[in-house]
């Protein structure tokens, strides 16, 4: 009777580490992209990157996922809020002329 032995993959530790990392440290990609015509730039793209965590970013100041209005209910709320309060104010400035 032979013996066998299984093989288990290492790539899944190990790729779960490097991304556990990243997701820790973050990491930035930058690049540009330029198309030149006859000396004329036609297109130019910059790409910027961040891969981070939500910790690690909030760390670093960047939230903008808690005022899109697409990702959370709570921007809803603060656009309606703000609505309200301008219009509110239209109408005190409006009441403060009528009076003057």
């Amino acid at each position: 009777m032979t013996e066998q032995r299984i093989q288990h993959s290492t790539l899944g530790s190990s790729l779960a580490d490097v991304l556990e990392r990243v997701l820790d440290k973050g990491i930035v990609i930058a690049g540009d992209i330029t198309i030149w015509l006859v000396g004329v730039e036609l297109l130019n793209i910059k790409v910027r990157l961040l891969i981070a965590s939500v910790d690690k970013a909030m760390e670093m100041g960047i939230n903008w996922w808690e005022s899109d209005p697409y990702l959370t209910t709570r921007a809803n709320q603060l656009e309606e809020e703000n609505h309200t309060l301008r219009e509110r104010l239209d109408r005190l400035e409006a009441k403060l002329e009528a009076t003057a």
